[in-house]
């Protein structure tokens, strides 16, 4: 069973939430939400389940569109996580709760079993990973969040992504938030098709925390972020981790495909990668950041962009190739697959030469202080080096 590392944090009510959402102010939300704010769009949050009756996500969460033969009775929080990540992507803010940065898009709730899931009657009716992706890829859901990971390879869940690959899914994982520790590969970040996701702050550095390696392919806010403190749902607490950044991620993707609806999968995420915020080569993507910081405003403002061809993977080298440990610790589990050469190891999309230093984990770490953000739009907003392949 996952622990979850976690701290509870003091005075951090949800009062003061809204100056734990720097990142809606550094990425110009309110710009964004003139032309697009996800709305048609549905994202399968794949977490610990999802508390629909929060203020902030009242009318948001489709329960009733999870397939019934899945999980149709197993959908409540028993953590927080996963409500969290729901409101991340869509929450409407109401009643002082977390504002979505795509508020029009709507969650399709499925519950794995993740940390804090004690109850054995819970444990025993929840489903497994590969069976819920595969769920979740039979229903019109076009993005696919999953916010937790494990250093395990397991080939029924490669391929359930592979099915919802087939599906034209587009789906988004926490590349994990050990890199302190021992910083191993995690799954399903690391599975072909699974776009990974590392944390940055408000100046595009990578968290110290962030996993690093050749499969972090995008990264997105992911510290300094509000999180619903436990399963109480009454307070939230100031956070950081990867699961933030790819919950952020995946609202990024529904701006983007619900102004162009036309798009396939393929186009949404090389629209996002041809955008990103970086000062580096796009051919020579970061272990630490991969190819920049999202920024689908710039996506939205560009009327006439070009997405690229509609069934020409943007990650097709890294898909084909498969990937590899950037540090020593490689579990045996990781050893077999074949080494995709990525050698980037910048750390900031901002040219900062600062360094970064048994079973499915939820990838988010509650912070020991309560911290003031100072909001310094930029990072995420504009960043120079823009290239296009």
């Amino acid at each position: 069973m996952a622990v979850l590392s976690a701290a509870l944090a003091p005075n951090a009510a949800a009062d003061d939430v809204r100056s734990q959402q720097w990142y809606l102010t550094a990425m110009k939300a309110d710009e964004m939400w003139k032309v697009s704010t996800g709305k048609g769009v549905k994202v399968a949050v794949v977490d610990s389940g999802v508390n629909a009756g929060t203020s902030s996500l009242k009318g948001q969460v489709l329960v009733d569109e999870v397939p019934k033969a899945v999980s149709y009775h197993v959908t409540q929080d028993f953590v927080g996580h996963g409500t969290t990540m729901a409101e991340l992507i869509a929450g409407t803010g109401a009643g002082g709760g977390l504002k979505g940065l795509a508020p029009g898009a709507k969650i399709v709730p499925y519950r794995i079993a993740l940390d804090g899931l004690k109850d054995p009657v819970e444990k025993r009716n929840t489903p497994s990973t590969a069976k819920v992706i595969r769920a979740a890829a039979d229903t019109d859901a076009k993005i696919i969040s999953m916010s937790f990971g494990t250093p395990y390879f397991d080939p029924d869940v490669e391929a359930a992504i592979k099915y919802a690959r087939s599906k034209g899914k587009l789906m988004f994982a926490s590349v994990g938030n050990e890199a302190e520790k021992k910083n191993s590969i995690g799954y399903p970040a690391a599975y072909p098709f699974v776009v990974g996701v590392a944390a940055a702050d408000k100046t595009g550095k990578v968290g110290k925390f962030s996993e690093h390696g050749n499969y972090v392919d995008l990264a997105a806010p992911g510290l300094g972020v509000a999180t619903w403190c436990d399963a109480t749902f009454k307070s939230y607490c100031p956070g950081e981790g990867t699961s933030m950044a790819t919950a952020i991620t995946s609202a990024s993707a529904a701006l983007v495909w619900s102004a162009h609806p036309e798009w396939t999968a393929n186009q949404v995420l090389g629209s996002l990668i041809d955008t990103a915020g970086r000062d580096w080569p796009k051919n020579n993507p970061s272990n630490y950041l991969g190819y920049g910081l999202i920024r689908p405003r710039k996506v939205l403002e560009n009327t006439g962009i070009d997405p690229g061809p509609a069934k020409t993977d943007p990650l097709s080298y890294e898909n084909e190739t498969g990937v590899t440990d950037a540090s020593p610790s490689a579990t045996a589990s990781t050893a077999s697959h074949p080494p995709k050469t990525n050698t980037g190891n910048r750390t900031s999309a901002a040219g900062s030469s600062a360094e970064s230093s048994g079973g499915d984990t939820l990838w988010v770490v509650l912070a020991g202080v309560a911290a003031v953000l100072v909001i310094a739009g930029g990072a995420f907003a504009v960043l120079r080096s823009r290239r296009r392949a």
